[in-house]
């Protein structure tokens, strides 16, 4: 099998992703989930070999296979999701002066909100 340049670039920003989504492990202020998403999507589209690698870790099994195999989540995961990255982004929006980004960070949340509200079932803990 021939690896093309864009492969090269899919199994990069999933590693990268990964490396996001372990730091948030640690950090309440990183959100772990979305992360490990885009590394598992990243995988996916790359490399079958390193796809296979990620679904067999332990890091994979506690955070992303009961969402994938449900498409739903806690409401306490679903917040330790949202509210951080409301915070992350509103911050990003106070501290910038371009009232066109600042509508595009606020249609951001909105949709955040919306997705995780109406798009993701909620589990009952």
């Amino acid at each position: 099998m021939r690896v093309s340049f864009l492969n090269i670039i899919y199994i990069i920003l999933a590693f990268v992703f990964l490396g996001l989504g372990f730091i948030g492990i640690f950090l309440p202020v990183l959100p772990t989930t979305p992360f490990l998403l885009l590394a598992s999507f990243f995988f996916a589209k790359g490399s079958p070999k390193f796809n296979k690698w990620f679904i067999s870790t332990k890091i994979y099994k506690n955070h992303l296979e009961e969402f994938k195999r449900t498409r739903s989540m806690t409401l306490r995961k679903k917040l330790l999701i949202v509210i951080p990255v409301s915070i992350m982004l509103i911050t990003t929006a106070i501290l910038m002066n371009n009232m066109y980004l600042r509508l595009l960070i606020l249609f951001l949340i909105m949709f955040i909100y919306y997705y995780f509200s109406f798009r993701i079932n909620t589990l009952s803990e």
